[in-house]
């Protein structure tokens, strides 16, 4: 099992997230040795685009609105931290590692 880096940040869970646009679709990419959660969106990084649908799809992954989802670092690049506004880094964890042994059992 692998550990993410998660924490509590100020008002909820925080997390690095990797993004990588211009997939060919959106989706789960896996966490990375350090603990950095990649995420593959299909939008490209132009003019908020990509930030727009990793918003879209981490609102959708932890089942929260998007209004509560920030990126507090890393606007312009694609390694980026993410505050999740009144979840906690548990919780967080929890739903990440949910996704991930589903998706094994998709594959």
């Amino acid at each position: 099992m692998r550990h993410y880096k998660l924490h509590n940040g100020k008002h909820g869970a925080a997390l690095t997230i990797r993004v990588t646009p211009r997939a060919r679709k959106t989706e789960f990419g896996g966490v990375l040795e350090d603990g950095t959660v990649r995420i593959r969106v299909a939008a490209p990084p132009v003019e908020g685009k990509a930030n727009k649908a990793l918003v879209k799809y981490l609102s959708e992954l932890f089942g929260v609105r998007k209004n509560k989802i920030e990126i507090v670092a890393g606007e312009k690049g694609l390694d980026k931290i993410i505050s999740i506004d009144g979840m906690s880094a548990a919780v967080a964890e929890e739903r990440i590692q949910a996704y991930v042994e589903a998706d094994e059992v998709r594959k």
